[in-house]
C-alpha cells in the first residue's frame, strides 16, 4: 500500500460520497476510484460493493480503516517533525557552559531563542572549561561555550570558534576611584585584589599587566569563576579585574549593579572566550542555528559594555 492508496481509501470511507472525497483530497473523482481500484486488486480482495455511483464498504474495510489511520496519522506526525527540524524548530540539542554565563546569559539566551518552538528539547551542562573541551572531543555534545582552551593534541577532534573583550575593573560603590571614567592599574598599586585561581591564563594576564604598570598586584581572594567574587567586592574586601560577560551579568542584575561599580580599563587586557564543537559528530540544523546565534549574542553583550569584540577565525 502506498500513500495515495491509503489516503483514497481513509476518505472514501469517512465521506458521504465519491465528490465528497475527491474535494477532501484536492484529487479529481476518476482519480480517487482509481487509487481504491488499485489497493483492491493490491489486497486480493474487494473492499466495497458498488451500489450505482454509490461504494458501500464491505464488513473488512472496517478493520481495514482503523490500521490505515493509524498509519496515515504516524505519517502525519513523521511529516509534522521533519519539517520542524528542517526548520530549525525541532529536534534535541545538547550544550555545556562555563559555570558564570550558565547562571544567566546562556540558559536566557536559548530560552528566547526557543521560544513557542515545543519541538525543541534541551539538556544544558554546566562544566568547567577542560570538561567542556572534554565532551566536545567524546562527541557527546552539539557545542560549548569556554575560556580560550590550552592547545593540547586532541583538539584536533572539534572546532573553535574563538572571540574575545576588554576586561573591566569591579569595584565597591564607595571606592576612592569609583568616580574615575577609566582606570590605570598604577591606581590599584597594593590594593586588596580578587582573581580567578592560579592555573587561569587570566591571572596570568592580569599578574603580567600590573608588573608592566609597575603595580603591586595583591590578591586576596582567588575563585574559579568571576561571580563570587563579586560578592567580595560588593563586601568592600577587594577589588577585582574581570571579564567582559561578567559585566554584562551585573548589569542585568539589579541587586548587585546597585552595590559595586565597573569601570573600563586604560590599558586593555583582552579575555579570551571560545565557542567548540565536535569535528566527527554531524551538526544539525538546530544545533548550527543556536551556535551562530549564540555567537551574535555574545558579540552583541560585547558590544553593549563596550568591551571592543573580536571574533577570531575558525580553528
Amino acid at each position: 500500500m502506498n500513500y495515495a492508496q491509503m489516503s483514497a481509501f481513509e476518505a472514501v470511507m469517512t465521506s458521504a460520497t465519491l465528490t465528497d472525497a475527491a474535494v477532501k483530497l484536492g484529487r479529481t473523482q476518476p482519480a480517487v476510484t482509481a487509487a481504491i481500484k488499485s489497493l483492491e486488486a493490491q489486497l486480493g480482495m474487494p473492499l466495497f460493493e458498488r451500489q450505482g455511483r454509490k461504494l458501500v464498504p464491505v464488513p473488512e474495510a472496517q478493520y481495514l480503516l482503523a490500521e490505515v489511520s493509524e498509519i496515515l496519522s504516524r505519517m502525519a506526525r513523521v511529516r509534522s517533525t521533519i519539517h520542524a527540524l528542517a526548520d530549525g524548530k525541532g529536534g534535541r540539542l545538547n550544550v555545556a557552559a562555563m559555570p558564570g554565563p550558565i547562571s544567566l546569559l546562556f540558559p536566557r539566551f536559548l530560552a528566547d531563542q526557543i521560544g513557542t518552538a515545543s519541538g525543541i528539547k534541551v539538556a544544558l551542562f554546566a562544566r568547567s572549561s577542560s570538561q567542556i573541551a572534554e565532551l566536545a572531543r567524546a562527541q557527546t555534545i552539539d557545542f560549548g561555550f569556554t575560556d580560550l582552551p590550552q592547545r593540547t593534541t586532541g583538539d584536533r577532534l572539534y572546532h573553535s570558534q574563538h572571540i574575545s573583550g576588554d576586561c573591566f575593573v569591579a569595584l565597591p560603590r564607595s571606592h576612592p576611584l569609583a568616580d574615575r571614567s577609566s582606570i590605570d592599574l598604577s591606581a590599584l598599586d597594593g590594593h586588596p585584589m580578587g582573581s580567578l585561581q592560579a592555573n587561569h591564563v587570566h591571572l596570568h594576564d592580569v599578574r603580567e599587566a600590573f608588573d608592566r604598570a609597575e603595580a603591586a598586584f595583591d590578591c586576596r581572594v582567588e575563585s574559579q569563576t568571576f561571580l563570587p567574587l563579586l560578592q567580595f567586592v560588593m563586601a568592600e574586601q577587594c577589588c577585582a579585574i574581570i571579564d567582559p560577560l561578567t559585566v554584562a551579568h551585573i548589569n542585568q542584575t539589579t541587586e548587585t549593579s546597585e552595590r559595586l561599580v565597573v569601570r573600563p580599563l586604560s590599558r586593555a587586557i583582552r579575555y579570551r572566550y571560545a565557542i567548540i564543537w565536535p569535528k566527527h559528530r554531524p551538526a544539525s540544523i538546530i544545533a548550527t542555528h543556536m551556535r551562530t546565534a549564540w555567537m551574535q549574542e555574545i558579540c552583541s553583550l560585547l558590544t553593549e559594555v563596550d568591551a571592543a569584540p573580536r571574533v577570531d577565525g575558525l580553528v
